[in-house]
């Protein structure tokens, strides 16, 4: 333990920074005990927790405004089990994918099956971001959309060629950033981010388009495991379930944190609650000559996931313990980049309110390292 404590008025009401999984409001866990009996220990098959995918599903597309024909499809496993998913029911022969980051580099690694033609990778440095663009043979194009371990953020827009697919990995920045489902086919995400739940299931929101390449690959004859069939995902989705047991209690937490979303307003409402705390502190730490946002383009700064350079006379492990010991948790940076950073979520669940009081905490313990 050090002496610096710091005082009460300067600390968060809850001081969860994480950048996921994320801070859950105290109201989804109420509404999760309240429901307890009725869905929880029940079959997936069954009605109490058919409602519950139904009530999911179509809050998420009432939140994103969905166009008529495209779906929302859920399945077992989170992003990583999408990223399999997609290499076997989604690109036909070759994909292009944007890497600038964890997730990105993961899908390209997924992409680069056996059965497939070699991704075109577009690889930027942590930091930067990379940016997609029409490429001969390529029918599928994807990207992040915000990348958790660097704060880096892009905004998705579709690749204009002819058959091909645009996806978007919004893992970290669906429900707390705006998208237009005109500019990608699928838009897929696990809920433990912005929507204050735990993992263990990925949604996907996909166009037309999409849903018939589904249909297509599975009909060519290539082996798909059964876990991971697309096909499998959008059939039980229709019937308002999941081909095997489903995170009940992940589904709760999600269908209670879609209901605030919506009565704050929708996605521009929440849009604009996480942009107003990351544009808080990436304006505080440009008043410091000790502390600097990571991505140096304003345009490609996350507004979710906030990274921030400390000078070496602050050394960020030192600062990171001390605001442990006084209540302030989860702002490490990414552990492969081997920075002296801070790494704070600014998800939709935090309200500017803690963040404001999270860089007030931040500079009481710098002026005293």
């Amino acid at each position: 333990m050090t002496d610096i404590r710091i005082p009460v008025d300067l600390l968060p009401a809850d001081g969860r920074f994480g950048s996921g999984p994320s801070r859950i409001r105290e109201a989804q866990l109420d509404e999760l005990v309240a429901r307890g009996r009725d869905v929880l220990g029940t079959s997936h098959r069954q009605a109490p927790v058919k409602q519950l995918v139904a009530s999911v599903r179509a809050q998420l597309a009432e939140l994103y405004a969905l166009p008529d024909g495209y779906e929302v499809v859920l399945g077992n496993g989170g992003s990583t089990a999408f990223w399999d998913a997609a290499a076997f029911g989604l690109i036909e022969t070759r994909a292009q994918v944007a890497s600038f980051g964890e997730f990105g580099g993961k899908f390209a690694k997924a992409a680069a099956a056996p059965w497939l033609q070699a991704p075109d990778v577009r690889q930027a440095p942590g930091g930067e971001v990379a940016l997609l663009e029409a490429a001969e043979g390529i029918d599928l194009y994807a990207t992040p959309h915000n990348e958790t371990s660097t704060g880096a953020m892009v905004t998705p827009k579709r690749v204009d060629v002819a058959g091909a697919l645009t996806m978007v990995d919004a893992t970290s920045s669906a429900g707390g950033t705006e998208a237009t489902p005109s500019e990608w086919d699928v838009y897929y995400f696990a809920p433990q981010k912005n929507f204050g739940s735990d993992g263990g299931l990925w949604f996907a929101l996909l166009s037309p388009a999409a849903l018939e390449r589904i249909e297509r690959v599975a009909a060519s004859g290539r082996y798909i495991p059964e876990s991971l069939s697309l096909t499998q995902a959008v059939a039980n989705s229709r019937k308002e379930q999941t081909l095997n047991t489903p995170a009940v209690a992940t589904l709760s937490l999600l269908d209670s944190q879609l209901r605030w979303m919506l009565e704050l307003g929708g996605l521009p409402a929440v849009s604009a609650r996480t942009k107003a705390s990351s544009d808080y502190l990436y304006a505080w730490a440009g008043e410091r000559d000790w502390v600097t946002p990571f991505v140096q383009q304003p345009e490609y700064r996350s507004q979710v996931v906030a990274t921030l350079d400390l000078v070496p006379e602050v050394d960020s492990a030192q600062l990171r313990t001390i605001l442990r010991e006084n209540g302030v948790v989860d702002i490490d940076p990414y552990r492969k980049l081997g920075r002296n950073q801070l790494r704070v979520g600014t998800f939709a669940s935090v309200p500017t309110s803690d963040v404001e009081r999270l860089a007030a905490a931040i500079d009481y313990v710098a002026e005293r390292l």
